[in-house]
């Protein structure tokens, strides 16, 4: 009997793990690489009301940094699949809906635990081979941030729960938080197995059904989290995971009178497109849908006279780089006085020049490998246009090579024009763009940065003078939803920096944050008399 209010175990950022040479998480992580890398291949299913189901189109998963081996085959399929993954999530709905909320904390309290331990070498190995990450980044990512998005949310859940309203002499007031009436369709992205996980996690938590789309890049580490939310007792059919085609998808989910939100990360072209696709059929919904989406960014860092040399450079190597430069907030465009661009330059070329580029495997390696041969083209594309422009140059890297893997050359490009091409279009990928300005001009730069992208997801500003870092949050104010102070504009913390951004990079509605868990859910609003009127004459009628 659901008779009592609950304190859920306080969330605390789960501590990131050196992997030190010779330290044992080190030692289980790359033997559990090699064997993952070294078994049979995998037939990975799609997972519909808590069915493996298995088509005859096979797609092969290799990794990015060895596209000879074969990891295994993912099954591919049809609308058929989309339906029945809907159909199957609204079977699920109301059992898991009216599951008290406690024992759905408890669900994904339990797999933050197991991701702590059993499932940690295991989920992290998948995203070094799939994903191509680095050690560190595959624990930041697939490990820490995913745990912290479990425990975090659980956390928030209850203070959302707990918000309820006065009530006067006489009556009780009270807020249900309902879950949407529907199914929430989770389009999800390669970069980070942490994202593709809370999109769909979070809806679920607040009591929603869910039918999820990964990535075809992301799925040899989807089916690691599938494993993850079964060890953990998640009932069949509340996360139904489908692998066909987007438009197949989308033809079918938005015209589903069911479809109850969307939640989404990925470029801006195609959430521009689904939110027309989901416009277009407004009429068709038993209510409004939630869109909450992420999308693309052109990230700054905004540099003044005043900012120590090293630490610019550094925030550069680092925030461009990392990754592969594939994440959303990654550094793309920085801005630098004229005065210290010499030292910074000098500092940054030998820090981006002792890169070491290969596996996952040798982790010594700082850089590893695109995702595949697409991305590899369209970077590969924008650095061969850089070489063929009078007004701008390559300071570093501009190498590529796709014959065993696809590794591109951190690349850093210096241009004279404010609009080039390549400080002004998301690339996703190692290309950072610098423009050089005069000092007295820092304020004017600024002006000049905030209209030159459409995006709004992060920025930083490097700085020493108080006055100058005042002037930057106030003249950037409406530049990045994350804006760094003397740091890198990547690395946000769940619990510490809830993360998104505005204009085209998204709906800001903040992951890692209770604003988030709010669109997952629909008000009620009950309000009980105690001794209702029995007469209908106010006092005022004498």
């Amino acid at each position: 009997m659901a008779n009592a209010l609950f304190n859920v175990p306080k969330a605390i950022n789960e501590p990131v793990k050196s992997y030190a040479p010779g330290s044992p998480e080190k030692n289980e992580l790359i033997a559990t690489y090699k064997q993952m890398l070294q078994q049979e291949p995998i037939d990975v299913p799609m997972y519909i009301g808590g069915k493996e189901v298995r088509t005859n189109d096979k797609k092969k998963m290799s990794p990015p940094h060895d596209h000879n081996v074969t990891l295994g085959h993912f099954n591919y399929g049809t609308a058929e699949h989309v339906q029945q993954a809907i159909d199957a999530a609204m079977a699920a709905k109301n059992e898991w809906a009216n599951l008290p909320w406690e024992q759905r904390a408890s669900i994904f309290l339990k797999a933050a635990d197991l991701l702590a331990g059993p499932f940690r070498a295991r989920v992290n190995a998948a995203t070094m081979l799939a994903q191509s990450k680095n050690v560190f980044q595959a624990e930041i990512d697939a490990a820490c941030e995913l745990i912290d998005f479990f425990r975090f949310n659980v956390q928030y859940l209850t203070q959302i729960y707990s918000e309820q309203p006065e009530s006067l002499p006489g009556m009780w007031n009270r807020l249900e938080y309902r879950p949407l009436e529907g199914f929430v369709f989770a389009l999800t992205p390669f970069n980070f197995t942490s994202i593709a996980a809370n999109l769909c996690a979070a809806p679920a938590m607040m009591g929603n059904v869910v039918v999820w789309k990964p990535a075809d890049s992301q799925m040899y580490s989807a089916q690691v989290l599938m494993e993850l939310f079964q060890a953990a007792g998640l009932p069949d059919g509340v996360i139904n995971l489908i692998s066909v085609d987007g438009p197949v998808a989308g033809d079918v989910i938005f015209k589903n009178k069911h479809f109850a939100g969307l939640h989404f990360t990925g470029s801006t072209a195609v959430f521009r497109h689904l939110w027309k696709e989901i416009g277009n059929n407004i009429e068709k919904y038993v209510s409004y849908p939630r869109i909450v989406g992420e999308t693309g960014g052109k990230d700054f860092v905004m540099v003044h006279k005043s900012a120590a040399p090293a630490e610019v450079a550094t925030a550069l190597s680092r925030g461009a780089f990392e990754f592969q430069g594939q994440k959303c907030s990654a550094a793309s465009r920085a801005y630098l006085p004229s005065s210290t661009w010499g030292e910074v330059k000098r500092i940054l070329v030998k820090q981006v020049n002792s890169f070491k580029m290969g596996t996952p495997e040798d982790t010594s390696n700082f850089v590893n490998a695109v995702i595949d041969e697409k991305s590899f083209d369209k970077i590969a594309g924008y650095i061969d246009f850089v070489k063929s422009q009078n007004d701008a140059e390559i300071i570093c890297g501009g190498n590529y090579d796709k014959s065993k893997g696809y590794f591109i050359e951190p690349t850093v490009v210096v241009t004279t024009n404010p609009k080039f091409r390549t400080i002004v279009e998301e690339i996703f990928g190692p290309v950072l763009t610098i423009y050089v300005y005069e000092d007295d001009k820092f304020e004017e730069t600024m002006e000049l940065l905030d209209q030159t992208s459409d995006y709004a997801l992060t920025g930083a500003i490097l700085a020493n003078d108080r006055y100058a870092i005042n002037l930057a949050i106030k003249k950037l104010e409406n530049s990045a939803g994350n804006f760094y102070i003397n740091d890198k504009p990547t690395g946000a913390v769940v619990g510490q920096q809830p993360f998104g951004g505005a204009r085209g990079s998204g709906t800001n509605d903040k992951a890692g944050a209770a604003m988030n868990l709010l669109r997952w859910v629909s008000a009620r609003t009950i309000k009980e008399t105690f001794v209702p009127a029995t007469d209908y004459r106010y006092p005022f009628l004498g």
